[in-house]
C-alpha cells in the first residue's frame, strides 16, 4: 500500500470540506455586517498569512489541518473601538447570530446537493442490482431468492442500482421491518420475496445488511476469450490473436477471465505457456508478461482486453442520468435521506439499538478516501458528498464547542429573554470539550480495531 494514495485524497477532501464550512460562516457574517478578522484553514501556528479586502481580513493556513475557524470582531475576546461596535458579533440580534452559526453546516449540505446534482446531471455508472446465488440457510435462501434475479423494487419503491438496494434495506433494518422485494428472474417472470429483518444487526463495521441476509451481487463467469490486443503488447508479440480462447496457462486450467488475470499479474517477466483454442484447434504460445508498477508492486500485463467487454459492462452496469431539474430533486432527496439516516444512527447508538462500532474516525475515513479515489472520480465525489453531510450533521449536534451547542445557547436566550451567563457557557465549553475528546478517542479505538482485524 502506498500511503500517499490514501493521505492525498483524504487531505484534499478535508481541505475542501473545511473551506466550504468556514466560508458559510464567513459569507453570512459579512452579509449580516459583522467584521471578520481571520479566516483560518487549520489550527495552531500560522504557516501562511495574507491580508485582503477593505477590512484587511487575515487569510491563514495553519500547521494543524484538522479543522478551521472564522474569527469575528467580538467584545468578549478583545476591546472594540466605539465606531465598530455595531459590527461586533456579540452586538448582533440573536437571529443574526443564529444565521451566522448555522451557515457552516448548511454550507456542507449545499455542497453535497451540488455534488449529487452534478453527478446525476452528467451521468454516473452504477452496478445493476443483479443477485448472485444466495448463501445456504440464510434468510435470502429461505425467501426463495435465486442467482441471476434483477431487483426491481423494495416495498413498492423502484430500485435501479445495487447501492440504492443496499441503502433501502439498511433503512428498513433499523426499524426491524419485514420487506417485500420484487425481482425479475432469468425467465423474465416477476417474483415477490418476503424478507424478515427482525434478526438483522446493523453493524456496518463487521458485516453489512445484505451480507447478513445472504444477498450478494452477481459475479458473472466471463470466459477467457481475448478481445482487442495492444500494439506490440506481450500477447501480440507472442502471436496471440483476438478471439483466441485460453484453455490452460502452464499446468493451470483456465475456466474464466479472472483466473487468467490472476496468473498473469503474478508473473511479471516470466515465460508462460498459453494453450488456446483457435478455429477449432488447440495451439500453444509462449507469452512473457510485461512488468508494470502498481502502487510499488511489480505486476504482469500482456496487453489484452476481454472480448465483448462492452456487452459485459452493459450486463453489469447501468448509467444513472437525469434532467437538470430532476437531478436537483434527486440531489436534495439523497442529501436529506443521508442526513436523516446519520441522525437516526446517532440516536440509536446513544440508546444502544445500534452498535457503536459503526462510529468511524479519521483513519477509516482516509481509507475510504483512498479507495474511492482509486475507483474513479465519480466514486470520490460521492464519498466527498457523504462526508460533507456527515460533517454538517456532526456540527449541528447540541454539544458546546460545536455549532449546534451555540445554537442551543441562542434557543435558550430566545426562551428566557436574555443571553446565557458567561459562567454557564464556560462550564458548557468544558463539558463539550470532554465529550468531543471522548468521541474522538472512541472513533480512534474503532479505527485501530479495524486495522488489527483486517
Amino acid at each position: 500500500m502506498n500511503l500517499l494514495d490514501y493521505l492525498l485524497p483524504f487531505i484534499l477532501a478535508l481541505g475542501i470540506l473545511i473551506v466550504v464550512h468556514e466560508f458559510g460562516h464567513y459569507l453570512v457574517a459579512r452579509l449580516c455586517g459583522v467584521k471578520v478578522l481571520r479566516f483560518s484553514l487549520g489550527f495552531g501556528r500560522p504557516l501562511l498569512v495574507r491580508k485582503a479586502g477593505a477590512d484587511q481580513t487575515e487569510w491563514v493556513l495553519s500547521a494543524f489541518p484538522l479543522g478551521g475557524y472564522v474569527k469575528m470582531l467580538d467584545e468578549r475576546e478583545a476591546p472594540v473601538a466605539a465606531h465598530e461596535l455595531h459590527r461586533a458579533f456579540n452586538r448582533q440580534s440573536v437571529w443574526r447570530r443564529i444565521a451566522v452559526v448555522a451557515a457552516g453546516p448548511l454550507a456542507n449540505f449545499v455542497l453535497a446537493i451540488a455534488l449529487y446534482w452534478g453527478l446525476y446531471t452528467g451521468g454516473v455508472e452504477e452496478l445493476r442490482p443483479r443477485l448472485g446465488e444466495p448463501e445456504a440457510a440464510t434468510p435470502a435462501a429461505q425467501a426463495g431468492f435465486r442467482g441471476g434475479e434483477l431487483v426491481r423494487a423494495v416495498n413498492g419503491e423502484p430500485v435501479d442500482t445495487w447501492q440504492s438496494f443496499r441503502w433501502k434495506l439498511l433503512n428498513l433494518a433499523l426499524d426491524k421491518e419485514a420487506v417485500t422485494v420484487e425481482t425479475i428472474n432469468s425467465n423474465h417472470e416477476i417474483v415477490f420475496h418476503k424478507l424478515d429483518l427482525a434478526g438483522v444487526v446493523v453493524d456496518q463495521a463487521e458485516r453489512d445488511v445484505t451480507a447478513q441476509l445472504g444477498l450478494n451481487l452477481e459475479r458473472p463467469r466471463l470466459p477467457a476469450v481475448l478481445g482487442k490486443l495492444s500494439p506490440d503488447g506481450a500477447a501480440e508479440v507472442a502471436g496471440l490473436r483476438a478471439g483466441d480462447r485460453v484453455l490452460r496457462i502452464g499446468d493451470s486450467a483456465i475456466a474464466q477471465w479472472s483466473e487468467l488475470v490472476a496468473i498473469v499479474r503474478d508473473a511479471p517477466g516470466r515465460k508462460l505457456d498459453f494453450e488456446v483454442l483457435r478455429d477449432g484447434q488447440t495451439q500453444v504460445f509462449q507469452v512473457v508478461p510485461s512488468a508494470v508498477d502498481d502502487n510499488g508492486r511489480s505486476i504482469g500485463r500482456i496487453g489484452a482486453a476481454l472480448a465483448d467487454a462492452d456487452a459485459q459492462r452493459e450486463q453489469m452496469f447501468v448509467t444513472v442520468r437525469y434532467g437538470v431539474a430532476e437531478a436537483l430533486s434527486k440531489g436534495l432527496g439523497q442529501t436529506w435521506d443521508t442526513a436523516a439516516m446519520s441522525v437516526s444512527m446517532m440516536g440509536r447508538m446513544i440508546v444502544g439499538e445500534v452498535s457503536v462500532k459503526n462510529l468511524s474516525g479519521p483513519v477509516t475515513i482516509a481509507d475510504f478516501a483512498g479507495q474511492s479515489a482509486r475507483m474513479g472520480w465519480a466514486h470520490y465525489i460521492k464519498f466527498l458528498a457523504l462526508i460533507s453531510i456527515s460533517l454538517g450533521v456532526l456540527n449541528l449536534m447540541p454539544v458546546p464547542v460545536l455549532d449546534g451547542g451555540h445554537l442551543l445557547y441562542y434557543l435558550i436566550e430566545i426562551i428566557k429573554g436574555g443571553p446565557v451567563s458567561e459562567r454557564a457557557m464556560e462550564i458548557g465549553q468544558q463539558i463539550g470539550m470532554a465529550l468531543l475528546a471522548a468521541l474522538m478517542a472512541f472513533a480512534f479505538y474503532n479505527d485501530i480495531n479495524r486495522l488489527v482485524a483486517s
